[in-house]
């Protein structure tokens, strides 16, 4: 197949990105299940150390687009701030999925955020194609599939699917809401506030939870900074730079991998292998979200969107 004249040639460097990319996401759940600390504890200081990585670069170089959005731009500001607050309730409940149910079920359940997202448009008064209502009801019978095996299988494991399935509705509520703000807010101010406010609602859930937020070991602390240069830096800025070469549609089907990849270093590194029954209910939870992202892009070629600036666009939420 001839490469679109739009858009430059694939090298191995972009291909290179998009492999690293897929390695870093997956190893959000597995390094989560693997952690010796409560998952919303881990969720703040993932998040504390991102916006601290990232605030000092937008304040020196973003000054003027926090003084737009703290004025006229003030509509754009709460959406970034709104976000941010969807992407904690996120947080809140995919990262504690991880520990509860198998790596496997957490992260494809998590995986259909593309299907609520559709529910979202379609909420929102846009008109969904056939083939997106057709994904979803396959991504709805692939996840009874899934989370009734383990159902079967413990109480524990299948309250941990619920969570993983809130995750995912959250992060398509993060997503809609960095929609409407990236419009005139680039990436790294929407990023630095959405992961400071985040952190600001996890200090407050901790806090009245009774969270303990120290006194955690070494490997713990690792598995932290690996969740902050990985899955939260590394992996988002990888698939965003192989936007250039690589259509977003494609870029939202290689975000799936992120599943098998996460089953895969769970079973090879925590012995987790999925229960028989809930294998088949995963796969054909997959190929319906692929159909929905798929279906979702295929329109969206028909009516093309209004062009964003060069660096806007949130990260998926992992």
């Amino acid at each position: 197949m001839q490469p679109s004249p739009h858009r430059p040639p694939l090298d191995p460097l972009t291909t290179g990105a998009v492999v690293l990319a897929v390695a870093a996401v997956s190893s959000a759940a597995p390094l989560i299940a693997f952690a010796a600390a409560p998952a919303l504890a881990i969720a703040l200081w993932r998040n504390v150390i991102a916006a601290g990585v990232l605030a000092p670069w937008a304040l020196l170089r973003r000054r003027d687009e926090f003084r737009f959005l703290t004025g006229v731009g003030r509509r754009e500001g709460w959406y970034c701030v709104l976000a941010g607050v969807a992407l904690a309730a996120h947080f809140a409940t995919w990262m504690p999925s991880a520990q509860l149910t198998s790596v496997a079920a957490a992260t494809a359940l998590v995986a259909t955020q593309p299907v609520w997202q559709g529910l979202i448009a379609r909420w929102q008064g846009r008109r969904l194609p056939g083939a997106v209502w057709v994904g979803i009801g396959i991504a709805v019978v692939g996840a009874v599939l899934a989370s009734g095996a383990d159902f079967a299988v413990s109480g524990r494991a299948f309250a941990g699917d619920l969570l993983a399935i809130a995750g995912a509705i959250f992060a398509a509520v993060y997503t809609a809401l960095g929609e409407r703000a990236r419009v005139s807010v680039s990436t790294t101010t929407y990023t630095t506030i959405c992961y400071s406010v985040c952190a600001l609602v996890m200090l407050v859930v901790c806090l009245v939870g009774g969270v303990p937020l120290g006194g955690f070991d070494t490997d713990t602390w690792l598995v932290i900074l690996a969740l902050v240069a990985g899955a939260q830096l590394l992996g988002h800025s990888m698939f965003n730079y192989a936007l250039r070469r690589v259509s977003a549609t494609t870029v939202s089907v290689l975000i799936l991998l992120e599943a098998p990849g996460a089953a895969l270093i769970g079973w090879a590194w925590l012995g987790q292998l999925p229960q028989p029954l809930a294998l088949p209910g995963l796969g054909v939870l997959l190929v319906g979200t692929a159909v929905v992202v798929l279906g979702g892009a295929r329109a969206g070629r028909r009516n093309p969107p209004v062009p964003l600036p060069p660096d806007a666009g949130p990260p998926p939420a992992t």
